[in-house]
């Protein structure tokens, strides 16, 4: 049985689909409002598994009594997990031979919790990955199963880098069932050392300080693209932006925006930086010059 619910999922799904292990049945969080309209949609995950004909379990929580005779019935030997979204009771923790084998994309015990892509690239790793680990109650904390390593880049996003862990990820986890079916894979304990947490970023957390250096400014407006969106404030209007660039050019008043025929550049506590893409409320995103000369900035135009 496979327990997911968001696009990263889906390799995991389709990697085990793929596989000699048999999917029995998937479980997904329940159809949700999304969109503009609002509309009740299925997850990414509960949308491949109806196109491969995988019966779908939605329960409100995983504490629903009719999700564990589900389980009882279907009598999976391991319940692999990639981001399904809510936690699992330990009544069901112990129904399967095997667990509930879950793909976090960190080498923990670094960056347990909801966001640990975003905090790697927030904090400046330079290596990040993902490890397959035993559930149990404890957040993350469960025995290790298998790692593999991801360099991050000095222009990866939390969204390209989950994209490629997603991928890596899949056939970390599909060879991680394959060995505890052979008896060659056994989780080993988390260190006690080296264990921190990431926690999901809110909105509050991504306001962009420009009383600080360039590459902390960089680094934030990294980990929050795509979700849940680096921001500041111009005027009274709050603007999105995309990610920027670190430069050389000489120093310019926190916040304050020069303009040129092409680049906007912002200052910061030290250098300033090139903006990317810059999206105002309620508009389309658009690369920063043309957003620029849309508001015909003015000398002393700056962000707060």
């Amino acid at each position: 049985m496979f327990a997911g619910t968001p696009a990263p999922a889906l390799p995991s799904l389709r990697a085990l689909l793929a596989s000699r292990h048999d999917v029995v049945a998937v479980v997904t969080r329940p159809d949700a409002p999304a969109g503009r309209g609002r509309r009740e949609t299925r997850s990414p995950v509960a949308l491949l598994a109806d196109e491969h004909g995988v019966p779908v379990l939605q329960p409100a929580t995983p504490r629903d009594p009719e999700l564990g005779d589900e389980l009882r019935a279907l009598a999976p030997d391991a319940i692999p997990v990639v981001a399904y979204g809510a936690l699992i009771p330990r009544a069901l923790l112990d129904l399967p031979p095997y667990g509930w084998v879950n793909l976090h994309f960190s080498l923990l015990p670094a960056w347990r919790g909801a966001a640990p892509v975003q905090h790697a690239v927030l904090h400046g790793d330079e290596v990040t990955g993902a490890s397959t680990f035993v559930l149990e109650e404890g957040l993350d904390t469960g025995p290790v199963l298998g790692v593999v390593t991801e360099p991050i880049g000095p222009y990866d996003t939390s969204g390209a880098l989950l994209d490629r862990l997603a991928v890596s990820g899949a056939a970390l986890l599909v060879a991680t069932l394959d060995g505890m079916a052979e008896g060659r894979v056994r989780g080993v304990p988390q260190p006690s050392e080296g264990v921190s947490l990431a926690p999901k970023l809110a909105p509050d957390d991504v306001r962009v300080d420009w009383s600080a250096p360039s590459l902390r400014v960089d680094r934030l407006v990294r980990a929050a693209t795509p979700a849940p969106g680096a921001w500041t404030t111009f005027g009274e209007e709050r603007v999105k932006l995309g990610p920027v660039r670190l430069t050389r050019d000489e120093p310019l008043p926190p916040g304050s925006l020069l303009v040129t025929k092409d680049t906007v550049l912002a200052g910061t506590a030290d250098r300033p930086v090139r903006l990317g893409d810059v999206q105002g409320a309620g508009k389309r995103a658009m690369p920063a010059a043309d957003w620029a000369r849309g508001l015909r900035l003015a000398d002393g135009a700056a962000f707060r």
